[in-house]
């Protein structure tokens, strides 16, 4: 049984008959005796390689490597390539396939390609360490559970590093909103491990992603570009957020996706971007391939960024806050918030002597509250009314980190309320440290509270 999308070497380079589905699933053929187009049963024409001509590659660097658009040589190094890859089989296989083999042989084969500029044995060498970087991840499903993965609630990792897909581009593919200027690695450092970002990153491209292609897929059985269009926020981006630590996180992502998803990016759009990354920019882009820069678009103006993107999606699958009709980013991320959550607050307190927090639980809201740490220095956590200080819901709750200090030992968590605070109320969430001087820092603390709703109200 053949998979779906199986081209011949005529149509990798000069594209399919204009009959063909280009899922693969329902083949269309000219017969030689009567130039008729024919069902699937009847044996489809392939072409001698030795009969092909040279062809002069596209003049458009996005087609260079795409189906329809193959040379000769390129077509024979797929011909090898696919060969090995049923060869072998098994987790190679797999490794290749990472999206499913709906995505089709051509289209996910060419992308490897792509990846390593058609030279055979340096897509071999890929394909062997993405098996290996893999293989731990799949041994656990790739993290199914994203709260294992992270060690605390995603929307609390989210609401530091706003992440998220919304919506589809006019050519099917996933719309990725990323907000590294807001990314804030004090606050991810109290909540999670680079080796939790790391196993939740597996979680969203195996269990999120990938899913949303293949929804996608099943509604659109002609849709084959299984890659994703990505708009970069920068607004808020400064030259010290650009830290070791932050660029550590990031570069730990986009690590896992050079080598296991190769050429999953279909479009990158860098919107407000400051005027010193504009400068660096322009001189990183002369150090890569016309393919790639050309992938990336870096846009200052709103006004100018807006309108590029609804050249790419549509207003109804865009965010309201992003020039579209859509569910704002802020609502859409609202909604990721564990069951049965109405509002949440997030805040990274960082105390000396003392620090606090304030939060309004409205009527018919009932909050908790858990903190985050690594501070080795023993603070007590309070929660106090703001206008009654004499009522109080928790009364100095002892809190310190007792783990390890690697990048990799799991931060402390205490759940700081018993019994969940009724609305309407104010509160003041405060955070002492006990003997220590003026010139003492006791640390962060990352204050996490869910305001559920309560039934019957």
């Amino acid at each position: 049984m053949s998979i779906p999308g199986t081209w011949t070497a005529e149509e990798l380079m000069h594209g399919k008959d204009d009959h063909d589905v280009v899922a693969g699933v329902t083949t269309m053929t000219i017969s030689p005796s009567n130039s008729s187009p024919t069902s699937a049963k009847s044996p489809t024409k392939r072409f001698s390689m030795s009969k092909m001509g040279k062809k002069k590659p596209s003049a458009d660097p996005m087609d260079w490597g795409m189906p329809g658009h193959l040379t000769e040589d390129e077509v024979a190094v797929f011909m090898k390539f696919r060969d090995e890859v049923e060869k072998r089989g098994g987790e190679f296989k797999n490794t290749v396939y990472s999206f499913g083999e709906v995505e089709g042989e051509a289209f996910c084969l060419n992308r490897w390609l792509r990846a390593r500029k058609f030279k055979y044995d340096d897509v071999i060498a890929m394909i062997e360490e993405a098996t290996k970087v893999r293989a731990e991840a799949r041994n656990h499903d790739f993290y199914p559970n994203p709260v294992e993965a992270l060690g605390c609630e995603p929307s609390v990792f989210i609401s530091q590093y706003p992440q998220l897909y919304h919506g589809s581009a006019m050519n099917g593919c996933p719309v990725f909103f990323s907000k590294p200027g807001v990314l804030n690695v004090d606050a991810i450092e109290c909540i999670t491990t680079l080796d939790g970002i790391v196993k939740y990153h597996w979680h969203v491209m195996m269990h999120d992603y990938k899913m949303r292609l293949l929804k996608h897929k099943e509604a659109h059985p002609d849709f084959n570009n299984f890659q994703c269009v990505c708009v970069l926020d920068l607004e808020h981006l400064s030259t010290t957020q650009l830290s070791q630590r932050a660029l550590g996180i990031i570069k730990t992502q986009t690590a896992i996706d050079s080598v296991c998803f190769p050429e999953t990016m279909n479009k990158m759009l860098l919107i407000n971007v400051p005027r010193f990354f504009s400068l660096t920019w322009s001189i990183i882009k002369g150090w890569i391939d016309p393919r790639t820069a050309g992938k990336v678009e870096l846009i200052s103006s709103r006004k100018s960024w807006e309108a590029r993107l609804r050249e790419l999606v549509d207003v109804d699958q865009l965010p309201s806050d992003y020039g579209g009709t859509g569910m704002a980013t802020t609502e859409t991320l609202a909604r990721d918030a564990p069951k049965g959550v109405m509002k949440q607050h997030h805040e990274l307190v960082h105390v000396r002597l003392a620090g606090h927090s304030t939060v309004d639980v409205p009527k018919g809201g009932e909050m908790e509250v858990m903190v985050f740490t690594r501070s080795t220095t023993e603070v007590t956590i309070s929660v106090v009314d703001e206008h009654h200080k004499s009522t109080i819901y928790a009364p100095e709750v002892p809190v310190k980190h007792t783990g390890g200090s690697g990048e990799n030992d799991q931060p402390t968590s205490v759940l700081i309320t018993k019994s969940r605070i009724k609305g309407p109320v104010t509160v003041r969430i405060r955070i002492d440290c006990k003997g220590g001087s003026r010139f003492h820092t006791a640390g962060n603390y990352m204050v996490a509270c869910n305001i559920f709703g309560r039934e019957g109200d």
